[in-house]
């Protein structure tokens, strides 16, 4: 019975541990600028939908930009889904850079490619 309540305690002191995760993890507004960013560039790497916000990364003036979207199934909602846009393709994004000008990532609200815009945060503007 000890060692049941033993493993009980270590697997409850998992679970808390597990569970508290996504909220550090998470990426939110205050990390970057107020004002509005836009930027235009050539896909390195497409969209992931893994992990708490959907990424994708961007090439533009000479450096690799990480760009966060909203959570997965939020930016899969607003059709852009891992393999939509192909590496290579030109892309205009609207966002937040990060605050420090030396982290070359962007929230991003919106992502225009091909004629099309993927609203990611619509409520955002």
């Amino acid at each position: 019975m000890h060692s049941r309540l033993s493993l009980g305690l270590r697997l409850g002191i998992l679970a808390v541990s597990v569970s508290a995760f996504p909220a550090s993890a998470h990426h939110g507004w205050a990390g970057n600028l107020d004002e509005e960013f836009e930027l235009t560039g050539t896909v390195e790497q497409g969209v992931s939908l893994a992990g708490p916000h959907a990424t994708m990364r961007l090439r533009a003036d000479g450096k690799t930009w990480d760009l966060t979207l909203a959570p997965p199934a939020r930016t899969a909602h607003a059709g852009l889904k891992e393999g939509t846009i192909p590496v290579g393709a030109t892309v205009t994004i609207h966002g937040h850079r990060n605050r420090d000008a030396n982290r070359f990532e962007v929230k991003t609200e919106r992502v225009i490619w091909n004629g099309r815009t993927f609203n990611v945060y619509p409520d955002r503007k």
